[in-house]
């Protein structure tokens, strides 16, 4: 089996084909630059874009595979969450090839796309372990009890890691997007600079909250001279970074003692941090889990994930019909 995975659920369009078997067989991405000069993501930019790239994009996919329409057995598509504008673009075009081609189509959540990338680079992965999905917009820890069942254990209350990380790279003059900028910066700096507060929810110990991390960078420097920031920059990063870390290793480490786990996986753009990559490899060593994160590539939006997430749904015999549509809001859970 033969499946297509179209991706289009923010600024990114991408089109990808892998087998039956997590094989990835070609998987194009066009990450679009024109956000940049905006400080952040701009809805009507990233959908426009989308449409003038998506049919090149799917066009080298096939081209790239040695493949044509008549190789694929059935379409998988991001429905959401996401952009609703850009979306829609990626529905559309996958029930129009769909029907023109008479090939099923099944829409995918993107955030077990993300949990999914890790299946297409680690076939030892399976249920049950615990899985931690670190994006832009997105922050859940997650018990996948088997493939496609999932109990959601915690999520942000307000920021997601990505957003934090890219709202403090603006406070300090980096620029959009932050994350890489920030991570780069702390590889040269000392974590112990300062001590960033790290947020922990009453009565919800596996909720996340970086709104106010974020909140005490900016009070942290608001008296203070802006050469100490520009002095200090490679510091400052590595306090707000290290503060990131501890939450999340936090409530990963309890899930893993909780639920008796001796497996966590990491999926998301997020998931490409050094810190936190390094971070928890060093705690699975010390801890005696196993560590899973997917290759760089693989972290950011792109349709090898969706279509990875399509074939283990359509082995267990699911489809969507052409009335599909698309979600903004839609949960995993």
């Amino acid at each position: 089996m033969i499946v297509l995975g179209v991706e289009t659920s923010c600024d990114e369009t991408s089109c990808a084909l892998i087998d039956d078997r997590l094989r990835v067989l070609s998987n194009p991405v066009y990450s679009q630059l024109e956000h940049q000069k905006y400080g952040g993501i701009v809805p009507e930019v990233a959908s426009r874009q989308q449409i003038k790239k998506i049919v090149p994009i799917y066009q080298e996919c096939l081209r790239s595979a040695g493949m044509t329409i008549d190789d694929v057995d059935a379409i998988a598509v991001t429905r959401g969450p996401g952009l609703i504008g850009s979306l829609l673009v990626g529905v559309n075009f996958a029930k129009g090839l769909a029907f023109a081609a008479g090939k099923k189509i099944i829409g995918i959540n993107h955030l077990e796309g993300h949990l999914s990338s890790n299946y297409l680079e680690h076939p030892d992965l399976k249920p049950p372990f615990i899985a931690l999905i670190i994006s832009g917009g997105h922050t859940l820890l997650v018990l996948v009890k088997d493939f496609c069942d999932y109990q959601l254990l915690g999520q942000t209350r307000d920021d997601a890691a990505g957003e934090a990380y890219d709202k403090v790279a603006k406070l300090l003059g980096l620029g959009y997007p932050g994350g890489v900028r920030v991570d780069k910066l702390a590889r040269a700096g000392n974590p112990e600079f300062h001590k960033f507060p790290r947020a922990v929810v009453k009565n919800d110990p596996y909720a996340f909250s970086f709104s106010g991390l974020k909140t005490s960078v900016v009070m942290y420097l608001r008296d203070l001279p802006e050469s100490f920031a520009e002095n200090n920059l490679d510091d400052i990063c590595a306090s707000f970074q290290e503060a990131v870390v501890d939450m999340l290793a936090e409530r990963c480490l309890r899930a893993l003692d909780e639920f008796k786990m001796d497996r966590l996986a990491i999926a998301g753009g997020v998931a490409a941090n050094t810190r936190i990559r390094e971070h928890f490899t060093q705690v699975a060593r010390k801890s005696g889990f196993n560590f899973y994160y997917p290759s760089l590539d693989l972290c950011t939006d792109n349709a090898a994930m969706i279509a990875a997430a399509g074939v283990i749904r359509l082995k267990r015999g699911e489809a969507s019909s052409l009335g599909l549509d698309a979600s903004a809001q839609l949960p995993l859970v």
